[in-house]
């Protein structure tokens, strides 16, 4: 598919001034230029100086701020900074118009090179699990654990819940779309996202609601938000064609970091049939089963999510300390029939 059956983006010169980006208590907002793109990243001063760093990585359509629920409750372990990707949050479009998953995934390593941060306790849901699995396999020097939300990795049967999302990628459907729901107002939008990612859309707060509809309003108001949208679900639909060492699968083969696999049992965009899969693919992997949860369980239960990363942490550390051996995640996998590791269940760990 050629980049020019989509619009051209504007030159980020040329874009309109948006509503500023909401930036939750103790939160900061920078911008850092690399070539070829400018990010937004958010960060959380850590409880003390020398924790080791993370980064998170959202999804498809999301931003930085997917992961304000998480972080705080972590600012005792990591010291964390969450991205917006590239067209996506406060991030103007990549200057070559790119939104493939390698590209995401260049994005996130250029900042972490840049950054000089690595290896880096590296997150992430849903598109960004995607990104992250190929960041882990192609550089693993710059990952210390790996935690995936409801990871985008390719599934032979899509569920149906999933095809309008994935409707994104086909040329002429955006502006199909556009059309139709020119007269949807934010907060409708708003709702029926609401209704795809959670488990349970009653658990959200009426001031997340009004957050959710604000940021909705903010990013309608960007003239690249669906050309990035659609590009980025492009990009996605491309990465499960390919094969080879190119293929996500082979890739997650390749991840030697210790991985915590979390899924949905309401998830209506990544099956829950995959946790098994995923849990036999990734060599050290301990994988979290949330019944209730639907695609964004660090939004929807982040303390859950948050006490099983403790654990992930709590036994690479201890794996580091015994000194197994020299890499991340070379310690051998655990039983992949056992659902949650480390002791976990996920009963016990329901939100």
């Amino acid at each position: 598919m050629s980049s020019t059956e989509l619009p051209s983006v504007p030159p980020t010169s040329a874009l309109p001034e948006a509503a500023a980006v909401r930036i939750a208590a103790g939160e900061r907002l920078s911008s850092v230029e690399l070539p070829g793109v400018t990010l937004s990243v958010r960060s959380r001063p850590p409880a003390r100086e020398g924790l080791p760093p993370a980064l998170y990585v959202h999804g498809l359509g999301g931003s930085s701020l997917n992961w304000s629920a998480l972080m705080p409750l972590l600012d005792d372990v990591v010291s964390s900074e969450a991205v917006d990707l590239p067209g996506f949050g406060d991030s103007p479009p990549p200057d070559d118009g790119d939104y493939s998953i390698t590209a995401h995934a260049r994005a996130v390593i250029r900042y972490l090179d840049a950054a000089g941060r690595g290896p880096v306790h590296l997150f992430g849901n849903s598109l960004g699990g995607a990104v992250t699995t190929r960041v882990a396999a192609v550089r693993p020097d710059l990952v210390r654990t790996l935690t995936l939300v409801s990871p985008a990795l390719p599934e032979l049967r899509v569920q149906r819940t999933a095809v309008p999302t994935g409707l994104l990628a086909v040329p002429g459907v955006v502006s199909l779309f556009t059309r139709i729901s020119r007269e949807w107002t934010a907060e409708q939008r708003v709702r029926g996202v609401m209704q795809l990612c959670y488990g349970d859309p009653a658990r959200v707060t009426a001031e997340a609601f009004r957050n959710a509809v604000q940021e909705m309003e903010r990013r309608l108001r960007l003239p690249y938000f669906w050309d990035a949208m659609a590009r980025s679900a492009r990009g996605l639909v491309s990465a499960y064609m390919l094969g080879g060492q190119q293929g996500l699968w082979r890739q997650a083969e390749r991840v030697l970091a210790p991985t915590l696999l979390v899924y949905g049992g309401r998830d209506q965009l990544v099956g829950f049939r995959m946790a098994q899969r995923s849990a036999r693919a990734f060599r050290d992997a301990r994988l979290v089963t949330l019944p209730d949860a639907g695609h964004v369980a660090m939004m929807e239960y982040p303390e859950t999510v948050a006490l099983a990363f403790r654990e992930l942490l709590a036994d690479a550390t201890d794996s580091a300390a015994e000194g197994d051996t020299g890499e991340p995640g070379a310690q051998g996998a655990p039983d992949p029939s056992a659902e949650t590791g480390g002791g976990t269940t996920a009963e016990s760990m329901r939100g």
